[in-house]
């Protein structure tokens, strides 16, 4: 009888070397994520509880509102993931560092800048109109937004690191950076629920600083030893690859700011139309499917640098067999997502518990938003990987600039409440499910022209 470990060894093994990689990146991923889920579905029930729901929904809204000025790295972020691996692709050291160098001081420098604006406008902004919350009922929403704002936009910064790791096609090691954040998270605000009363503050710190903390350690371990040639100086900085990082990176922060749109304007227009309470039960229901998002973004990760080395060299045969399987997959994620919906109601009371209502039509929505995105991410990926992006650009701005108006008709007009966010979200990505692999077949095929080439 074959010993399982060896099993496994086996799997791992056979194929080519990309697919080697990249299945050992999956199930190393799988593990740390697993405990990620699992730390995320503790954390919903501990961070209510400490909070309430109308705090817990204020938080959420807060936490996604401040997450949109991530975008605003004018995609410096994705031109050093494909530039650093084409350095490493052609041996050359000091360029991969040239371009790292690069994009840490561009990335600070803009979010130095941003962070001035931010700070000096957020005295003249009624923070109480924007999260919708009776004046007195939470104590010192500014300071709590500045803070909040201050610490993300240095995680942002510190999450280079990820990118660099992944770039190096090592998904499994930047994907351990979150749960890290997560676990000293839990341990902190579940010593606040018994030490401390409800406090938007307390919260904001145990959040935001374990993440800092994790991402700090981690650049001083890896840029002292295996990232050591690549650590960032200015002695390798040099504007002018700035225009190079943002070239395709331009088109890639554009479709940024329109998934911006699509997906992070829900919590607050939730927030303005219903109330910071509705906010509570609809990030509670997307909690729920975002563990098939989260294991499915495991398989895809470590393929966008594949996909870029896979066509480079023209080895097409690998791309078809990728995409079949991932083909197939999906076919489980959709039987999955009809199990989670029939077993949501029994689910949510275990989970947090009877007080929180969650319409079966607002579950239903969401895992028809979770089947499509994970469709459209089958082909999505593998065209970022070619950097032929023009047509995904101009159809994600379509998308963008008709969300947020649906939204308010479906959610305000149509009394859909919540449900009716979502199900706005779903029209707006829909278009990509017959698109994406439209133009994927185009590039294989050698058929692609005009936009679909760009």
């Amino acid at each position: 009888m074959v010993n399982p470990v060896s099993r496994i060894k086996g799997f791992l093994n056979r194929g080519h070397e990309r697919s080697q990689i990249i299945k050992k990146n999956i199930l190393y991923s799988f593990l740390i994520k697993g405990i990620s889920i699992v730390i995320s579905f503790l954390l919903v029930p501990l961070t209510l509880g400490y909070l309430g729901a109308n705090d817990y929904g204020i938080w959420l809204t807060l936490s996604s509102v401040v997450a949109w000025f991530g975008f605003f790295d004018i995609g410096l972020g994705n031109g050093l993931r494909n530039k650093f691996a084409e350095a490493l692709a052609l041996g050359d050291k000091v360029l991969a560092r040239s371009y790292v160098s690069t994009t840490y001081f561009g990335l600070s420098a803009i979010f130095a800048i941003l962070w001035l604006i931010f700070f000096i406008i957020s005295f003249f902004v009624d923070w109480q109109a924007v999260f919708n919350t009776p004046a007195g009922q939470t104590d010192n929403l500014h300071a709590l937004v500045v803070y909040v704002f201050s610490l993300f936009l240095i995680r942002f910064v510190l999450k280079l690191l990820a990118i660099i790791i992944t770039a190096d096609q090592r998904s499994a090691i930047s994907n351990t950076f979150d749960p890290l954040s997560n676990v000293i998270s839990l341990i902190v605000i579940y010593v606040l629920t018994i030490t401390t009363d409800g406090s938007l503050m307390n919260l904001a710190l145990a959040v935001t600083a374990s993440p800092i903390i994790v991402l700090l350690v981690a650049s001083f371990v890896f840029f002292s030893r295996e990232y050591h040639d690549f650590r960032p100086s200015f002695k390798y900085v040099k504007l002018n690859q700035l225009k190079e990082l943002t070239g395709i990176g331009f088109q890639f922060f554009l479709i940024q700011i329109a998934v911006l749109v699509i997906f992070s304007t829900d919590n607050m227009i939730i927030t303005q139309i219903l109330g910071p309470e509705h906010v509570t039960p609809y990030n509670i229901a997307f909690k729920y499917f975002n563990s098939i998002t989260m294991a499915f973004a495991i398989i895809m990760k470590p393929l966008w640098s594949a996909y870029t080395q896979a066509y480079t060299i023209n080895d097409i045969p690998w791309i078809r067999r990728i995409t079949g399987k991932l083909t197939r997959f999906w076919l489980v994620i959709l039987a999955l997502v009809i199990i989670m919906i029939l077993v949501s109601g029994p689910f949510y009371k275990f989970w947090v518990g009877e007080e929180i209502k969650i319409p079966f039509l607002l579950t239903v929505f969401m895992g028809v938003f979770i089947l499509i995105s994970t469709w459209n991410n089958v082909y999505v990926y593998f065209i970022n990987g070619t950097g032929k992006i023009r047509f995904q650009l101009y159809s994600s701005l379509f998308a963008a600039a008709l969300n947020i108006p649906v939204s308010i008709y479906f959610a305000r007009d149509l009394e859909m409440g919540a449900a009716g966010v979502i199900l706005a979200t779903c029209i707006c990505l829909f278009p990509g499910t017959i698109l994406a692999p439209i133009q994927y077949f185009k590039i294989i095929n050698k058929t692609a022209t005009g936009i679909w080439a760009k």
